[in-house]
Formats: structure tokens, C-alpha cells, sequence
């Protein structure tokens, strides 16, 4: 009984080239085989199939009904393996491919985008997904093999992951221009107390980094809006609603808004790059992750916070 085990690819080769040349001879010297070995596999395959697919009294040698039938399945399957051999190439080679990557929306929107656009620009040929989440989803997507990395702020205690600490950022106090703080460059947590603070949504790195200041430094907070997301803040604070501890890439200058630094103690979140472990990284992510490292020492990181 036939078996696919008992065909190969070579005896395809082999056959097809006899085919096309008409003679042993010359599809030998173009597969660079001596014409014995060549003769050996047409014969194998004959064996296999049980059938005789050429008729070796012609000159040039002709296909048999059998051989015929066999020709255009063999170029068939060979013209898939080729594709799959270019294809498996392409991605090695970085020319196609994809990855998915997750990030917190400040580092989505403040380190991320330069990083990504010249990791397209140096593999035009890989598709990126983005997924834009706190950093306990992200770690949750990570595991479930949704996400080849993503850039996080929490420390990590997972089995099934890996971290690496990319950078420290400084956090700072942003204020309205004309805010009884605004002439003050440096603060502590306590010049905050009374001071409405605009917190950011359940979830957020940053609503607990805020949270756990006051209460560290034994000052009550007052809440004057909650749950916005990172836009939202930065607007609200701009308007006058209230102070907001935001990170110090997402935080500048305006005709509308100051920052300022904490000193006593000063606040810092770590900036980590996670993978999963237990399987090989794609070249596609490997790649990313290299980008988003150069990208970050290019930019002067990691950043100590401003004493």
C-alpha cells in the first residue's frame, strides 16, 4: 500500500527534470547528480507508485499516460515547497512577518511612536498590532500569548515571563499657569496637601504611585476629578481642575500648564520590557525589542529623577 512517507521531494525533483530535459544526462548535470543516482531515484519512484513514467525507447525520452498525469501535481508540490521555503526565508530575513506589542497609554504615547516608526522604516514588510492597556491586562495578554512584549510600569513576579528594567523616569506634578504653585519649581507631597488632584482611572500605574505618595508621606489627598485617562488629565490640569502626578515623558511646559519636581522624597517608576518565556522569540520581536532599547539610549535613557 502506498505511502506518503515513501515519496520524497528529490524523487519529484528528479522526475520533473527528466521531463523537462528529455534525457538522464542532461537533467543530471542539472541537478548536479551523477546520472546513476539520478536513474536510481526515477526508478524509486516508480516502485512507489507502482507505475512506469517514461517511455525509455524514445529519443528524447517521453512521459507515459502515468507520467503525464504525475507531471503538473509534481510541479504543483514542488512549486508549494518552494513557496514555503521563501516564505520561512522572508520571515528569518525579516522582509515579512509580524509582531504584537502592548504598552501603557503613556508609554504608548510618548516613547513608543518614534520606535515603531523606525522599526517600519528598517522592516517595511512587518505588520504590527498594538494593544494599548494598563499594565496587569498586558501582563494578562503576555500569558495568554496575545502579545510577543510589551512595555510596562509594576515590578514582575510571574514564572511564565521575563522582565527587563529599561529605564527610570522621573514623576512629576503638573499645575495650571496661574496656580498658587506655579513660580515653585520643586515641591513635596506635603506643599500638595489641600491641593485638588485630578486622578487617573482604576488600574493605572500612576493613580497607585499617587496614592501611595500621600500615604507615605502622611498628607490626605483631595480628589477633585476621577477616573480620567492620560489626554484627559493633562487637559483637566491645563483648565484649572486640579494638580496631577503624571510621568516626566508625557509632562512639559505650556502657555497653560507647569511641572514641577518632588524632592523629599523624589518619585520614580521603572520602565520594564516583558516577554514571555518558554518559546522562542520571532525575529520580528527580537528585532522590536532591539529598536525600542536603541531608541531609548539614543534618547538619553535611562533618566535619574531631577533632585
Amino acid at each position: 500500500m502506498l505511502s506518503t512517507k515513501d515519496l520524497t521531494i528529490q524523487q519529484l525533483r528528479c522526475f520533473v527534470a527528466v521531463a523537462d530535459a528529455g534525457q538522464f544526462t542532461a537533467a543530471a548535470e542539472t541537478l548536479k547528480l551523477a546520472q546513476p543516482s539520478l536513474s536510481s531515484q526515477i526508478g524509486r519512484l516508480e516502485r512507489v507508485l507502482g507505475v512506469t513514467l517514461f517511455h525509455r525507447d524514445h529519443r528524447p525520452l517521453v512521459p507515459t499516460d502515468a507520467g503525464l498525469e504525475l507531471l503538473p501535481l509534481a510541479r504543483r508540490v514542488l512549486s508549494s515547497l518552494d513557496d514555503v521555503i521563501h516564505g520561512v526565508s522572508d520571515i528569518e530575513g525579516l522582509r515579512r512577518g509580524h509582531v504584537a506589542i502592548g504598552a501603557t497609554p503613556s508609554l504608548g504615547a510618548a516613547l513608543l511612536p518614534k520606535a515603531l516608526a523606525k522599526f517600519h522604516r528598517r522592516y517595511p514588510g512587518i505588520s504590527i498590532t498594538f494593544s494599548e492597556r494598563d499594565s496587569v491586562v498586558l501582563v494578562e495578554e503576555l500569558e495568554s500569548g496575545a502579545l510577543d512584549l510589551a512595555l510596562v510600569i509594576m515590578p514582575l513576579q510571574r514564572p511564565d515571563l521575563e522582565d527587563v528594567v529599561l529605564a527610570s523616569e522621573e514623576l512629576v506634578v503638573v499645575v495650571a499657569n496661574d496656580h498658587q504653585l506655579a513660580e515653585r519649581r520643586r515641591i513635596t507631597i506635603a506643599d500638595l496637601a489641600n491641593v485638588p488632584m485630578i486622578m487617573f482611572s482604576e488600574g493605572y500605574d500612576l493613580r497607585s504611585a499617587t496614592l501611595d505618595a500621600f500615604t507615605r508621606a502622611g498628607v490626605p489627598i483631595t480628589v477633585a476629578m476621577d477616573g480620567a485617562e492620560m489626554g484627559s488629565v493633562l487637559s483637566f490640569v491645563s483648565a484649572g481642575l486640579g494638580a496631577a502626578i503624571v510621568p516626566s515623558i508625557s509632562a512639559s511646559d505650556t502657555p497653560e500648564m507647569r511641572t514641577l519636581h518632588l524632592r523629599s522624597p523624589t518619585l520614580e517608576r521603572q520602565i520594564r520590557l516583558v516577554r514571555p518565556l518558554g518559546h522562542v522569540a520571532s525575529r520580528a520581536a527580537v528585532a522590536l525589542s532591539h529598536e525600542i532599547i536603541n531608541h531609548l539610549h539614543e534618547e538619553g535613557w535611562p533618566k535619574k529623577p531631577s533632585h
